[in-house]
């Protein structure tokens, strides 16, 4: 921090550090379930670990852009987590993510992983059933019998799209990334504020 921050305006300075609050309240990691927790320790430690920081304005930039960078990001997929949550739907992601670690199962323990993923999302009324068409659910109770590194693709597929088409686009308009924008609106302003006192104090003391 300069050291003409602290001459800053202090509703600027308060403002800030209010929003970051309420960033850092919305982004509490959420609580695994319960039939998944033994299968996403990894998952949950990485998510706790990108819950820790707020992203910078270069991420959330790439996050407007496209759906695609927010899933590819641990902490992309942390705030649209925390979002998904607000919205009652955070189901969607979670058989996303048990979809990608399924993928690293060994082969001698891929059936009763499978069987387990299935129970969980998949048959109806499940414990977090996500939105699947019937073909879709059909054909998944199918390559479960026959489990393979890929009998999870078109479900996984089709939550994704959902995800893209319908929750993505209140994502980038929810109060979250509106507080992660002013955020950064908030700390350039103060950025600028510094460097213009800085400038001065320099001026005045070699005047």
């Amino acid at each position: 921090m300069c050291k003409g921050l602290a001459t800053l305006p202090a509703t600027c300075l308060k403002s800030a550090k209010d929003i970051k609050h309420k960033i850092s309240f919305l982004l509490q990691k959420p609580e695994p379930q319960a039939a998944e927790q033994k299968h996403s320790k990894e998952r949950a430690a990485a998510a706790s670990a990108a819950a820790k920081r707020l992203p910078t304005a270069t991420e959330v930039e790439k996050w407007k852009e496209s759906f695609n960078h927010v899933m590819s990001s641990e902490t992309g997929r942390t705030v649209f987590t925390s979002f998904l949550k607000s919205e009652f739907s955070q189901e969607n992601i979670d058989f996303w993510m048990a979809c990608e670690d399924y993928k690293k199962t060994s082969p001698a323990k891929l059936a009763a992983r499978a069987r387990k993923i299935y129970q969980q999302y998949v048959e109806a009324d499940a414990p977090n059933e996500v939105n699947l068409d019937a073909a879709t659910r059909d054909e998944t109770r199918q390559s479960v019998d026959n489990a393979c590194p890929s009998c999870f693709d078109r479900a996984q597929k089709v939550i994704y799209t959902l995800m893209e088409k319908d929750s993505y686009r209140r994502f980038l308009n929810s109060k979250l990334m509106n507080a992660l924008s002013q955020s950064f609106h908030q700390e350039n302003i103060a950025k600028k504020n510094c460097n213009l006192l800085e400038s001065s104090r320099l001026l005045a003391g070699g005047a």
